[in-house]
């Protein structure tokens, strides 16, 4: 390979590295919930892997951490100790962590029955999966996680498994 063969390969190479860049930049950028698709949340009819309604109207007025997951979902599997543990610590902040199934209630009741979690879990299905993408997730992957205000406004959100010293400070920061 002569040296203007060489040059024009490593300046093509170039040339895709940073069209790689800036496309992974583009594809996994997130937007914050909007006004409307935070109210599409609060209106759903949410219910329990086991089918009772739950009234989401309880869960205004406090800062919620809404993570989309599935129980098919490796990184969504990993993060549900750190959230459970959050839970748990900022209970008595005004904090309410709710997981969104994006999967089948029978397979989120199978998942729950062998791992106990203390947050509310509902069966969001597709539905639950074009809410995700409503409040920012254009990719649709899991996990993906908002933080909402408890004046309703989206602070932040997550594409991807969210460390639990990242999540806490989000929490302390949206309080």
């Amino acid at each position: 390979m002569n040296r203007r063969q060489w040059i024009s390969f490593a300046g093509i190479g170039l040339l895709a590295l940073i069209a790689g860049v800036t496309t992974s930049q583009w594809i996994y950028k997130t937007s914050l919930a909007s006004d409307p698709a935070i109210q599409a949340f609060f209106a759903n009819s949410w219910q329990t892997p086991d089918g009772k309604p739950v009234n989401s109207d309880q869960w205004r007025g406090k800062v919620l951490v809404v993570n989309f997951w599935a129980s098919w979902c490796p990184p969504c599997v990993e993060e549900m100790p750190a959230l459970d543990r959050l839970q748990k610590e900022f209970l008595s902040q005004n904090v309410l962590i709710v997981g969104i199934g994006i999967d089948s209630p029978s397979n989120i009741r199978e998942f729950l029955e062998k791992t106990p979690i203390s947050y509310p879990i509902v069966v969001g299905g597709l539905e639950g999966s074009n809410l995700s993408k409503q409040m920012g997730n254009a990719q649709g992957a899991l996990p993906y996680t908002v933080i909402i205000k408890a004046n309703g406004q989206a602070s932040n959100s997550k594409l991807g498994k969210i460390s639990e010293e990242e999540l806490r400070n989000q929490i302390k920061s949206a309080l």
